[in-house]
């Protein structure tokens, strides 16, 4: 029988030389929930997703996707496992037009039907009526559409979005966050690392508050958003 869970991280370790930037990091994600990642710079966030999907070494630690031990794959062959990360920065390629970055996208569906370029234009209109425009060229806000269209033409099992609001204008911002809970109740497990409590709130139903490395809190994210305790200490 199948595990309820799709990610299990269990005491992650992360290190630059001898400054520790994760320690003991012990996290569950059902599949199809959704969790958020929360803290202020610095906290460990991006370097406890990055070391997750492969791009920086574990110190220590246990990572299993989808019931396979994932602890020491390649960055793309987690890809292709059905974790996609949305990087902070977004990392396109400037000279891909959008139709070309999603179908580069599509690269990593292995043992999966790629993602139908078509859907990704329904998410987000906009890309659509920018689709032969060069990435580069794009604004921030359709930048960060097209970097999240890119991760679902691999039709992954995860997506790992890393401070979506990062940049973005309040209202480019609304028309992310309303895409991204289309992609929620499309069933596809999230985890959202942000710094922005009330973007948090609204894609998340649970929540690890994390601060110089160590998980600090977790629970409800309702929770989370209504206790002053936790707003006051970690995100003044």
């Amino acid at each position: 029988m199948a595990s309820d869970l799709i990610l299990e991280v269990e005491r992650l370790g992360v290190a630059y030389g001898p400054v520790v930037a994760v320690h003991d990091l012990d996290l569950r994600i059902e599949r199809g929930a959704s969790v958020a990642l929360l803290g202020a710079n610095g906290a460990g966030k991006t370097s406890a997703v990055e070391a997750i999907a492969g791009l920086l070494p574990k110190r220590a630690g246990r990572v299993a996707f989808d019931g396979h031990d994932i602890t020491a794959s390649s960055a793309s062959r987690i890809a292709r496992c059905g974790l996609a990360l949305v990087p902070q920065g977004r990392e396109l390629f400037p000279t891909f037009s959008v139709d070309e970055t999603l179908i580069a996208g599509a690269a990593a569906a292995e043992n999966r039907p790629p993602g139908d370029p078509g859907k990704i234009y329904e998410i987000f209109p906009r890309l659509y009526e920018k689709r032969r425009q060069l990435a580069g060229r794009l604004s921030g806000g359709e930048q960060q559409m097209l970097a999240i269209g890119r991760a679902l033409m691999s039709s992954p099992r995860m997506l790992v979005l890393d401070e979506p609001s990062a940049g973005l204008a309040v209202g480019v911002l609304r028309d992310v966050v309303a895409a991204v809970r289309k992609i929620r109740a499309g069933g596809v497990a999230m985890l959202v690392v942000e710094q922005n409590l009330e973007l948090a709130a609204e894609l998340a139903e649970r929540c690890l508050v994390m601060s110089t490395g160590v998980v600090r809190w977790s629970g409800p994210m309702r929770e989370a958003f209504d206790n002053e305790e936790i707003r006051e200490a970690y995100f003044a």
